[in-house]
């Protein structure tokens, strides 16, 4: 049916790349109806149905719904008016942007650390990527502790030094999760504290360890920061921090 630009919903298909399933469907919705045989009710697409689809796959790859096309195309013009939608749209463009990239950064870091480790508890896996996916909420408050930079530094550190830093926080679960109920002062516990201190000594380094040595936080707010990240009970945790104040009296009396 190519006479005089004419074509069956098969051959406009083709030629377009759009599944006859969505051209039947657009067609139902009153986005996209093209001229109807008289007889047989088949589907004729002309020259103009190109240019329509054209219209639709534009505003759909801007963002549009398909009930905001469909009142879109009825425009012969636009203006800057228009700004207004496009730039809503284009704030959840980043939006999503913004969460594909975190996606990307979770599903690297967990492939690289599942080589690496074999295999990992769930809730130490999920902890992880829960704290790669609310990293933008600690970054805010970071800043609303004056600690802005740090979030910088601590973001611009290599791949491989928060992979490190992973497999050994993952160690330290473990080994939470094996010694919880001990007294903070047995000698496995305060290997266990000294061996995660020193670590995170050494990812974070001596100027921004200097840094946050002399950051005044609340006691709440420091129990906020924990909550986005820890996989530890609240029990777990209290004894988790119990160990390492005791730990560092002990260094503070040495």
């Amino acid at each position: 049916m190519k006479g005089n630009n004419k074509y069956s919903i098969g051959e406009f298909s083709e030629k377009t790349g759009i599944s006859i399933r969505t051209l039947h469907y657009y067609d139902e919705i009153g986005l996209l109806q093209p001229e109807k045989h008289p007889t047989s009710g088949h589907r004729i697409y002309d020259h103009q149905d190109i240019l329509t689809l054209q219209k639709i796959i534009s505003l759909k790859f801007l963002g549009y719904s398909l009930d905001k096309i469909t009142n879109l195309l009825k425009e012969s013009s636009f203006s800057v008016d228009l700004n207004e939608t496009l730039t809503l749209h284009l704030q959840a463009l980043e939006k999503d942007k913004e969460r594909i990239e975190q996606s990307i950064t979770a599903i690297k870091r967990v492939i690289k650390l599942l080589e690496k480790e074999g295999e990992v508890d769930s809730a130490i896996l999920f902890s992880l990527i829960h704290g790669i996916q609310t990293e933008n909420i600690q970054k805010e408050w970071m800043e609303r502790h004056m600690l802005a930079d740090v979030m910088e530094e601590l973001s611009n550190k290599t791949e491989e030094e928060k992979i490190t830093l992973d497999q050994t926080f993952i160690q330290l679960a473990k080994e939470v999760k094996q010694l919880y109920g001990k007294p903070v002062e047995d000698l496995k516990v305060q290997e266990m504290i000294k061996t995660y201190i020193e670590a995170s000594f050494k990812f974070l380094g001596d100027d921004l360890m200097e840094r946050l040595a002399e950051t005044n936080v609340e006691e709440l707010d420091v129990q906020e920061l924990e909550n986005m990240t820890s996989p530890f009970t609240e029990d777990e945790q209290d004894w988790l921090n119990q160990a390492m104040e005791y730990y560092m009296k002990q260094t503070e009396s040495e």
